[in-house]
């Protein structure tokens, strides 16, 4: 399987076990990986069946003053950004993340922020005959659960999981 980790992250694929799968033709990807999972799958000439996305980074209902904001958080100081990123991340849960931590850039940021998920995109990828999942954490704080399950679930089969949070685990 070939994975997309997270921002700031490397090696969290190990908290997927359950909604990951061993296949030389599945991709996943996880919040920002997610994202670079899709693109990854929408531009490839390679056979693909089967693209896991896990608590897809989803902010194009946030307003434009949220994402400066965040840019400029994350410009002032990294290092405390990132930190309470991964609170955020691993909630409800106490996992500490830090040997799975790498210094994500802002421009990364800028691009989870602001990337718009394509119905259009999505249904080409169906029409391939890629089979899509989405797992969603009911109480994930790094994006609005709610809005996330609401748009993937009208294209896709989607898993809203109840108690877990962004990083899907209890």
């Amino acid at each position: 399987m070939r994975y997309f980790n997270g921002f700031s992250l490397k090696g969290e694929e190990i908290f997927f076990k359950e909604q990951l799968i061993d296949s030389d033709f599945a991709v996943g990807g996880f919040s920002y990986g997610a994202v670079k999972a899709f693109e990854y799958v929408y531009n490839s000439k390679e056979r693909i069946d089967r693209l896991i996305l896990l608590s897809p980074a989803f902010f194009q209902n946030y307003k434009k003053s949220f994402i400066r904001t965040q840019l400029r958080y994350f410009n002032a100081d990294k290092t405390s950004y990132t930190k309470q990123f991964l609170k955020n991340v691993v909630y409800p849960s106490s996992i500490k993340l830090d040997k799975y931590l790498t210094q994500g850039t802002v421009e990364e940021l800028e691009e989870l922020l602001t990337y718009s998920w394509d119905s259009k995109k999505i249904l080409e990828l169906l029409d391939r005959g890629v089979v899509i999942e989405v797992f969603i954490g009911e109480q994930d704080k790094i994006v609005d659960a709610e809005k996330s399950f609401e748009f993937f679930s009208k294209l896709l089969p989607c898993y809203l999981s109840k108690g877990r949070g962004h990083l899907l685990t209890l």
